[in-house]
């Protein structure tokens, strides 16, 4: 077995796009604390900066046998993670000018009766966006959510670690938080529509 310390990075490519383990490990130990630093200056959020880095790693393995690095192993992996930072930046963009207009909406809104037809719409979209969940995901979240079951029941009804649950629903909460937006997940877990 050869030291993947000793082997520069085109060697580790290389060995990566053959599916070895080794390799990958150690371009995960020569890149994540500085991919992290890199992320978090540009970020200043710690979670979102973790996220970043684990998406671009689960990114390089899952894609190994294609990988076409044009430039360096390091220059790839942090224009990775600044593509992904500016998509964060984006996003958050598109979040605020959403509150804005929601923002908006409510406050020329007659009171009762559109709350009413803006509530309906809004469990509809949410529970649309539930349907979409993975299956394994989604049925977790329901037994969280329409059961109120712990993660230890569910773990022992669906004979799968706790872990794995909450793994699961702290996966799901996030993907319905993207897809939702940040103002109406804060909506549908404020009315319980979320729990």
């Amino acid at each position: 077995m050869t030291d993947c310390r000793t082997l520069s990075d085109a060697q580790l490519v290389d060995l990566l796009k053959a599916g070895d383990h080794h390799s990958f490990t150690e371009i995960y130990k020569r890149y994540n604390s500085l991919l992290y630093i890199y992320a978090y200056k540009k970020l200043q959020d710690n979670e979102s900066a973790k996220d970043i880095i684990q998406e671009i790693y689960t990114h390089l393995w899952n894609s190994r046998s294609n990988l076409n690095i044009q430039t360096t192993l390091s220059g790839y992996l942090y224009k990775a993670v600044l593509n992904r930072v500016l998509n964060v930046f984006r996003h958050v963009a598109i979040t605020q000018e959403y509150i804005s207009s929601f923002k908006e909406v409510i406050d020329n809104a007659p009171a009762q009766t559109d709350y009413r037809i803006r509530e309906k719409d809004l469990k509809s979209l949410i529970e649309k966006e539930i349907n979409n969940l993975p299956e394994k995901m989604r049925e977790i979240f329901q037994l969280r959510r329409q059961e109120y079951l712990s993660n230890k029941e569910i773990a022992d009804r669906l004979n799968i670690s706790e872990h794995t649950v909450a793994t699961q629903i702290k996966r799901a909460l996030k993907t319905l938080r993207g897809k939702l937006g940040l103002l109406l997940f804060i909506y549908a877990f404020l009315t319980g529509m979320l729990k």
